[in-house]
């Protein structure tokens, strides 16, 4: 069986998120640690070089059965064009709000937001909560 090979490691978080450039994109990634903390009720695990983790569970892909590992329930990573927010997609219970989070992007398995002005913070409260609720994929 392989592996994901992105781990939770021991890093500091708070030197990583107060490292993130440019200086807006810190402010918002210091605010999105006080939101998922608030929401979560987890202190965040720095997962791989740049991915702020809360929770976990376990996966196992799709395409390949084969695959499985850990990944966080639901985090952020503060980079350079904008903030990669994840676990908010692919959620049967918040499929009808996130059209609500106001103005986004999708990649394969994350939302990006330039800057959080942008969106509404209760209802990335509300999906937040939702990631977090998430149940093993391997227990199901």
């Amino acid at each position: 069986m392989s592996t994901a090979k992105t781990q939770p490691t021991d890093a500091n978080v708070a030197d990583f998120i107060n490292a993130a450039t440019p200086l807006k994109r810190r402010e918002d990634a210091q605010v999105l640690a006080q939101i998922f903390a608030q929401v979560t009720g987890e202190n965040p695990v720095l997962w791989g070089p740049s991915i702020v983790g809360y929770g976990q569970y376990t996966f196992v892909s799709p395409s390949n059965p084969k695959h499985t590992g850990i990944w966080p329930k639901t985090g952020f990573s503060p980079r350079k064009a904008q903030q990669s927010i994840y676990g908010l997609k692919d959620l049967p219970e918040g499929a009808q709000l996130l059209p609500q989070l106001g103005k986004y992007t999708e990649g394969a398995g994350c939302v990006y937001v330039k800057k959080l002005e942008d969106i509404d913070l209760a209802v990335l409260r509300r999906l937040i909560a939702i990631a977090y609720a998430r149940e093993d994929e391997t227990s199901m």
